[in-house]
Parts: C-alpha cells; sequence; structure tokens
C-alpha cells in the first residue's frame, strides 16, 4: 500500500473507532423506557428564617437554600438571603446575595462543609448620616455533627475582614436542616 491510502485508511479507523466509542458511552448513560429520573428524589430543601424584636429593635432574615444529593457522601446546593436590621435612632441595614455549598459526609455522623457566600450589604447609620455600601465575600470551611437531615456544627470564614464584614467574628455557629 501506499503512504497516502495507509494514512487515509488509518485517519478512517480511528474516526470510526472513536464514533462507536461515544455511541457505546452514550448508550451506557441513556436511562431504560420504564425508569423515570431519579433527579427529584435526590433534592433537598431547607434554609432559615429569622425574626425577632425588642425595644425599638427588629430583625428580619429569610435564607431559602437547596441540596442534590450526589451520592450518601457528597452533596452540592445554592441559597439565597435577605436581612434587615434596624435599632430605631440608630443603626439600620440590608443584606442580600446568595452562597454555593459543597457537603462531604466521610461517615454518617460528620459533615465537613465549603461555602461561597457574596452579599450586598447597605448601612445607614442615623445620628450621623453615613451610609455605606459594599460587597461582602465569605467563604467558609465547616464541620458538624449530623443526626439524619440536621447537621450541628461551627463554620470559619477563611475571607474575614474585621473592616468590611457583616459578621462580628470568623468563626461562626450553625444549625443546618434540609428535608
Amino acid at each position: 500500500m501506499k503512504k497516502n491510502t495507509l494514512q487515509i485508511l488509518t485517519k478512517r479507523l480511528t474516526f470510526l473507532f472513536f464514533i462507536g466509542l461515544s455511541f457505546t458511552i452514550s448508550a451506557q448513560q441513556m436511562p431504560e423506557n420504564n425508569a423515570k429520573s431519579d433527579f427529584w428524589s435526590r433534592v433537598q430543601f431547607g434554609g432559615g428564617l429569622g425574626l425577632g424584636f425588642g425595644s425599638g429593635f427588629t430583625n428580619i432574615s429569610i435564607a431559602p437554600s437547596a441540596i442534590y444529593n450526589v451520592n450518601e457522601y457528597l452533596a452540592f446546593g445554592a441559597g439565597l438571603q435577605y436581612s434587615y436590621l434596624r435599632q430605631r435612632d440608630f443603626y439600620s441595614s440590608s443584606q442580600y446575595g446568595g452562597s454555593l455549598i459543597g457537603l462531604v459526609n466521610p461517615i454518617p455522623e460528620i459533615q465537613l462543609s465549603v461555602e461561597l457566600e457574596q452579599l450586598r450589604v447597605n448601612v445607614n447609620y442615623e445620628d450621623t448620616n453615613f451610609s455605606d455600601k459594599f460587597w461582602n465575600t465569605g467563604l467558609f470551611l465547616g464541620a458538624g455533627y449530623r443526626m439524619e437531615n440536621i447537621t450541628i456544627g461551627a463554620r470559619y470564614n477563611v475571607l474575614f475582614n474585621e473592616d468590611k464584614n457583616v459578621y462580628g467574628d470568623a468563626l461562626m455557629p450553625f444549625v443546618r436542616v434540609y428535608f
């Protein structure tokens, strides 16, 4: 055979091999006709609600979230957050944003987490007419004790900046619930 003919034949066989391989991979990923997608059976919803009132003090927060359980060890999710805080004649603040979370359960009782949070913060000090608006980014690494769908633990903000932060400390306790 000539060199050109051999090259053309090699290219054609390589092309057919990869086409056949892609059909094989696709066929293995397709569900059976009777099987329904189990996507929604792996999704859990949760979040937090907060409401506090006092003498001239108001604190309201809502933070819905959802996770997708890849398997019994790994889950990924997203959440939204809104908070309003006001101390009469002194201070008011609103915050809104979102977060992405990854959860790892090396054993059923232990949950490790990484969470990226982005919040828009609007602060007004009424007595000085000072206002500040900024974005606050948090990267939290956490660990907790898990009991079925409830986890109690602590998380640490590795991006904590004392001057521009909505939280008083880098270390924060949490309670996480998903249904």
